[in-house]
């Protein structure tokens, strides 16, 4: 239960002093450390394992990526490549109605995959689209509707910062699921996390381009100015060369660390070419990506302590006997965790929750549940709906927070329901039929099963290789 307490006062920091949530962490975790040690309900020797899990988890090839999404972010967020592609997509889109709103949702369904979090596509979303949607029929709550559905595209969408953290905990809970089972399962990976979330992701932008066009029906088409050509052709050359490296990783092409290279050269490049790279300019974007990449990894150090401590104090074994009193009826489970995790969005971001939150709750789960993949789809997409939920969603709050204008929170709460309502829809449809996850990735029956090998085998085939090396040797001589 001390645990339990310490993550409790953990989150009531959080909610009271506006603190960062890495130092709020790291002192908590200190506070019950020395506490526990001085009562003698934490061992001190734990602790000696920490400076080995953080250098472990800094060696991870994946947070090579961090910097580089950081990077990208920065360079959206600074550049006027997003309103460039909006007013390309509204003009393109001018027989629509609903044209700036569908515009909104295309440029977030391309960028905020790159932009890496909720949080930076708002920030981005608010410089460069919100304007244009404020000149546009939209109501202020409806624009405001719009931003938050299409900062949270990016949660979902391959090949999305999120998704990927999020791919390398479910594998990391999937190991420790499996060495607690001994169940002979292939071991789930990045990969598989993201064709699994292909079908889920492109039914969400589906569905919101779809509601977003329902609403306007029977309105007037607005005003849309055409681009100049050349910026058209600019805009139009980036967004197709975005797309190619989102589809490269996506389809397992490329590797992520590859693709968030290759886009921020390319970025740096286009905004070089284009004169809009200036002194200030790359100053401001090289700050905003050391801050971000910064606070990322302060994060990751600060959770890991943190959680380091929870098991210190067996908080995991008692989340992991509550979880297994329903293992009984896996479904319940399922609904369970995921009713927790969407509690959790009222108070913590996607980054806090896969570095503090899924490495506690899905061991015990995937002991009872263990299609990885197809849970950690029903994850990314409860994360998505916790997010757009009133009052407290993360991006409710933050898009109030950025708007010029900020809507009464009932105004908006009846703008976002048709968005809340298909999303809930989609859960559920994902949750009665897995299979839906399964049409874009190689299943078990599809893989080649594993073999156990014995000792004798294995010395034989040992010995074999042995003799197949010193063969040629010998008749060299």
């Amino acid at each position: 239960m001390t645990g339990l307490a310490m993550f409790a006062l953990a989150l009531t920091l959080m909610l009271a002093t506006g603190l960062p949530v890495y130092a709020v962490l790291l002192a908590t975790a200190t506070l019950f450390s020395a506490g526990g040690v001085a009562v003698g309900a934490f061992d001190a020797a734990l602790l000696g394992a920490l400076p080995n899990r953080i250098v472990g988890l800094l060696e991870h090839d994946l947070l090579q990526a961090l910097p580089l999404y950081a990077l990208i972010g920065a360079l959206l967020n600074r550049l006027p490549l997003a309103a460039g592609m909006h007013l390309g997509a509204t003009w393109l889109l001018r027989r629509q109605p609903a044209a700036p709103e569908l515009g909104a949702l295309g440029v977030a369904a391309l960028l905020a995959p790159m932009n890496g979090s909720v949080g930076a596509s708002l920030h981005m979303l608010s410089r460069s689209v919100a304007p244009r949607l404020d000149h546009s029929q939209s109501t202020p709550a409806r624009a405001t509707a719009t931003l938050c559905v299409a900062s949270a595209l990016g949660v979902a969408i391959p090949p999305s910062l999120v998704l990927l953290l999020l791919g390398d905990a479910m594998m990391r809970a999937h190991t420790e699921a499996l060495n607690a089972t001994h169940a002979a399962t292939r071991i789930v990976n990045s990969q598989d996390v993201m064709r699994a979330a292909l079908v889920p992701a492109a039914l969400v932008l589906l569905l919101a381009l779809a509601v977003s066009a329902w609403r306007a029906r029977g309105a007037q088409c607005p005003a849309a100015p055409r681009p100049q050509r050349r910026d058209a052709w600019a805009t139009g050359i980036a967004a197709a060369v975005i797309a190619l490296l989102l589809a490269a990783v996506a389809a397992g092409r490329l590797y992520a660390v590859e693709a968030a290279a290759s886009g921020a050269l390319l970025l740096v490049t286009y905004a070089a070419l284009t004169g809009q790279l200036g002194r200030k300019v790359l100053r401001d974007v090289l700050r905003d990506a050391m801050a971000l990449t910064g606070l990322l990894f302060a994060l990751l150090v600060a959770a890991t302590s943190f959680s380091l401590v929870l098991r210190g104090f067996g908080t995991d074994v008692l989340i992991a006997d509550g979880l297994r009193s329903l293992s009984g009826r896996p479904s319940l489970l399922l609904l369970a965790v995921l009713g927790g995790l969407a509690l959790c969005t009222f108070v913590l971001d996607a980054f806090e929750m896969i570095f503090l939150v899924i490495p506690i709750v899905m061991p015990p789960l995937l002991q009872t549940v263990p299609d990885a993949a197809w849970v950690a789809a029903l994850t990314l997409l409860v994360l998505q709906l916790g997010f757009l939920l009133p009052p407290c969603g993360y991006a409710v709050v933050m898009s109030r927070m950025l708007s010029a204008h900020p809507p009464r929170l009932r105004t908006l709460s009846r703008e976002l329901l048709p968005f809340l309502a298909v999303q809930v829809l989609l859960v559920a449809l994902v949750f009665t039929f897995p299979q839906v996850t399964q049409w874009t990735r190689p299943t078990e029956a599809t893989l080649t099963p594993a073999t156990t090998i014995d000792n004798a085998t294995l010395e034989r085939l040992f010995d074999e290789a042995v003799r197949a090396q010193q063969e040629p040797a010998s008749a060299a001589r």
